[in-house]
């Protein structure tokens, strides 16, 4: 009697925990499948699904926390008192077209606005108001507009070098319409927005189909897969499902910035935000320029027609962009670093450095290799107007590495 209660006992005790084991694994399971489930926050019209690159902090804290900062992932932000750069207060909200039409910045609650102002009574003519930023800052910014479901540009653009707000580059010396802002202008700063125009010549754009700044996911392709793969397995050390620069070649990776730093371009397709990582970019795309004319190549927006034409690029196998630039920090400003860079290659045994510089002035510049070969040169397309004033070109450092003399390169 005692054997059989013992047995029946221990069957009842091994059912409890069995039914235990399934219940556990089945949470389990299913917690396991709601960690990894991904709310994508835009769809590309190719199928591929964005995320917010806030994921991708689980396990690349510091690159994200460091890749926020920079020009590239603040290139494309909703307009607020964080965001817009220039001032809203009496004595500097103001940019001065002629002696009868100016343009005043106001803030208003939460929002700001661009008031078009004429004649000696300062009548208002138009209330535009400013929804999106276009610019980190850094050089400067423009300002969209949204009306309905089209985006226009805004007439006054700021300027950081002069802390002022100024005529956006282009525009008449007059109060002018707001231009409209076509695909290839979003192209370059976001990492996705959805065309509804039909045409790339169209302003119409989704208002939440948008991927603002570029993020993880214009360089590294899409990443769910990948966050997925690697939270069910945390001890795989090497990224899966993700694309890597190293596996890269490198015209691939110079395509990848090529993109849009390679001055005009004339369309090939008209698949607006085609064009990914690993893709020739020759198949959407073509220089509207001589590629051979040092003239035809201007510093702004065109660092990699300089840079290949230099020297420095054509005498080396494996020279490109990520050579001297981290596009995951902020790095802007900082000469010590990029002169590192300069010396990284200049004294390596099979090239060694020789510079023809006076001993004296290399040392009071404190080996500036930057300063000397890849000076501030005036644009000859980006110019600006600063209140009432004539137009001024603006400086951009040349990506034409060279023996500068009288801003001749050698």
């Amino acid at each position: 009697m005692q054997k059989r209660a013992f047995y029946l006992i221990s069957i009842a005790v091994i059912i409890i925990f069995g039914l235990l084991y399934i219940l556990l694994s089945k949470e389990n399971k299913e917690s396991t499948d709601e960690y990894v489930a991904i709310t994508p926050i835009a769809t590309h019209h190719n199928g591929m699904e964005f995320i917010d690159s806030k994921v991708c902090i689980e396990c690349h804290k510091q690159i994200v926390e460091d890749h926020y900062q920079t020009a590239h992932f603040n290139s494309f932000q909703i307009a607020n008192k964080n965001t817009i750069k220039g001032s809203f207060e009496e004595d500097k909200n103001r940019l001065v077209l002629n002696e009868k039409e100016s343009l005043k910045m106001v803030a208003k609650d939460t929002a700001f606005y661009q008031e078009a102002r004429i004649g000696k009574k300062d009548q208002l003519f138009y209330t535009a108001k400013m929804d999106i930023v276009i610019g980190s800052g850094t050089k400067g910014q423009s300002y969209l507009m949204r009306h309905q479901d089209q985006l226009f540009q805004l007439q006054a653009s700021y300027f950081t070098p002069t802390d002022s707000w100024i005529n956006s580059p282009g525009a008449p010396k007059k109060i002018a319409p707001a231009r409209p802002v076509i695909e290839r202008c979003l192209e370059c700063h976001t990492t996705y927005a959805q065309n509804l125009s039909g045409n790339k010549k169209g302003n119409r754009f989704h208002e939440t189909n948008i991927v603002y700044g570029i993020d993880c996911q214009r360089c590294h392709g899409q990443v769910s897969e990948h966050v997925k793969y690697h939270r069910l397995n945390q001890n795989e050390k090497i990224g899966q499902h993700i694309i890597k620069y190293s596996n890269l070649t490198r015209q691939q990776r110079l395509d990848a910035c090529a993109l849009c730093h390679s001055g005009l371009r004339k369309e090939v397709t008209n698949d607006a935000f085609g064009f990914n990582v690993g893709d020739a970019l020759k198949n959407f795309s073509m220089p509207d320029y001589n590629e051979t004319s040092l003239n035809d190549l201007d510093v702004h927006g065109n660092q990699y027609g300089l840079l290949t034409t230099s020297k420095c690029f054509q005498k080396s196998e494996i020279m490109d962009c990520t050579s001297c630039h981290d596009p995951h920090k902020k790095e802007r400003g900082n000469l010590t670093m990029f002169n590192q860079k300069c010396m990284s290659c200049h004294t390596a045994m099979n090239n060694p450095l020789v510079c023809g510089e006076n001993p004296t002035k290399i040392k009071e510049m404190g080996n500036n290799c930057v300063q000397c070969h890849m000076p501030l040169v005036d644009s000859k397309t980006m110019k600006i107007q600063v209140s009432n004033k004539d137009e001024i070109a603006v400086k951009i450092r040349t990506h034409l590495i060279g023996i500068y003399n009288k801003q001749k390169p050698e």
